[in-house]
């Protein structure tokens, strides 16, 4: 479970372009796996249509491969359930002025 914080952590520093939050207080995060050193992320994005994956994607698969232990990183794209503001941290939230 510590390699699973571990990672939680450094997605935290991953920062959302469009709304410069970290992709962890945003929601966006589903699920982390990990087995034998290889990790699996399933996430969502706040729109389908989010041109930045790609950016979003190769920054989480930095960010994760700094943790101590990875060996590799997959990231999985989901919609559902659907992404919404109720996912958000409080902090995120207030930050962005959704209450």
């Amino acid at each position: 479970m510590e390699m699973i914080e571990d990672i939680r952590q450094a997605l935290e520093e991953v920062i959302d372009p469009e709304l410069g939050i970290n992709i962890v207080d945003l929601g966006l995060i589903y699920d982390i796996r990990e087995d034998a050193g290889q990790v699996e992320i399933e996430m969502t994005l706040t729109s389908p249509g989010c041109p930045l994956i790609g950016v979003i994607e190769e920054q989480i698969k930095e960010a994760v491969a700094n943790v101590k232990g990875v060996k590799g990183v997959s990231v999985e794209l989901v919609w559902d359930p659907p992404w919404g503001t109720h996912l958000m941290s409080e902090e995120a939230r207030a930050e962005l002025g959704i209450e």
